[in-house]
């Protein structure tokens, strides 16, 4: 247990310090987040113009929090570095990189569409079939769909079927949790119920052999996800209401692009919609306002505006409460994920 507490408040410590030192450097720099007040459709957004000034990129220091804490943590004898973790890291900064390209182009040309705002999408997908392929091919990982564990319900995909079907879990996460990241802290703070519900996966898969063998070496992706969710504390020091520094793309991908490897190397595939459903709904709210907007010829929206965090802006509600409330929301979406995953460790357990 020590390696995972020690990861975890590693991270914090150099995430704090880090994004304290970015965002100082950042805002004497003039590096600082476009706020628009209108989006895409010309549709008034929530004012927002007082965050203005605001430094962006603090992903960067949340990754390298997360892989300071994780290095370190391995001076403990007995972790080993896994093959399954270190293409996890790989996955990750280069999910992080396309985010930070995209930021330094936004802040150059002070406006809310980057360097690929029409091929974004194009690329994060090659991007995350990269990454699945990357799993198949190096490491052993278990290529059947799973709830939670590999042999439930145990659909055996094949090499090609599961690259398919993981990218495109890789992909949705990724950019679902880059649609979350609008609101002061609301992508970090749900995202750290994430991480700390893939720790205690992996650690029971690491403490239970029996039930979970599928996993290579889970205590090391234990360690993984306890440095991200410690990155995401130290951040959110920062982060929290009113913000300091902004994630950006390069910390909303990055952070994504973890919470859904996490799931494929614990077998987790299908509840990881669970466990990141407030990002489920936040992308959902997005998908259907763009439905109902095209379905009936650009007259009619079902939300006052999308992603829905926007929409209880404009309904009246203090930005705080929005946050707080979304926050608690990811905490029982999170909650009941847990409660599926103990239940069948239960069933199984008392075989």
């Amino acid at each position: 247990m020590i390696p995972l507490f020690l990861s975890s408040a590693i991270a914090a410590a150099i995430a704090l310090g880090g994004s304290y030192w970015l965002a100082r450097a950042l805002r004497a720099r003039g590096r600082s987040q476009p706020i628009l007040q209108r989006n895409a459709d010309n549709l008034v957004a929530p004012e927002h113009q007082h965050k203005a000034g605001t430094p962006t990129m603090g992903g960067v220091a949340i990754l390298a929090a997360a892989l300071l804490g994780y290095l370190i943590s391995h001076v403990r004898p007995g972790v080993v570095f896994s093959n399954q973790t270190l293409v996890a890291f790989g996955g990750v900064m280069l999910m992080a990189g396309i985010g930070l390209i995209d930021d330094v182009k936004k802040v150059k040309a002070r406006q809310n569409r980057g360097l690929f705002w029409k091929l974004k999408g194009v690329i994060t997908l090659l991007a995350s079939f990269a990454i699945a392929a990357a799993l198949v091919v190096s490491t052993d990982i278990d290529t059947r769909v799973s709830l939670t564990r590999a042999d439930f319900p145990g659909w055996d995909l094949g090499p090609v079927g599961w690259t398919i079907w993981a990218g495109l879990i890789i992909f949705c996460t990724a950019n679902a949790v880059n649609v979350t990241d609008g609101l002061d802290g609301l992508a970090a703070g749900s995202a750290l119920f994430g991480f700390i519900a893939f720790t205690g996966i992996a650690y029971a898969g690491f403490r239970t052999p029996e039930v979970y063998g599928s996993i290579v070496n889970p205590y090391d992706l234990a360690v993984f996800s306890a440095a991200f969710g410690g990155a995401c504390v130290g951040f959110l020091w920062m982060n929290a209401a009113p913000a300091l520094i902004f994630m950006g793309d390069v910390g909303a991908l990055g952070i994504g692009t973890a919470l859904a490897v996490l799931a494929l190397t614990t077998d987790t595939h299908l509840l990881l919609p669970l466990i990141c459903g407030l990002n489920v709904l936040e992308i959902g709210s997005v998908a259907l306002q763009m439905g109902v907007f095209r379905a009936s010829g650009r007259r009619r929206r079902l939300f006052r505006l999308s992603p829905v965090h926007h929409h209880f802006e404009l309904a009246g509600w203090p930005e705080t409460r929005v946050i707080i409330r979304f926050w608690l929301i990811a905490g029982l979406f999170v909650a009941t994920a847990l409660g599926v995953y103990v239940a069948d460790f239960t069933e199984q357990v008392g075989k």
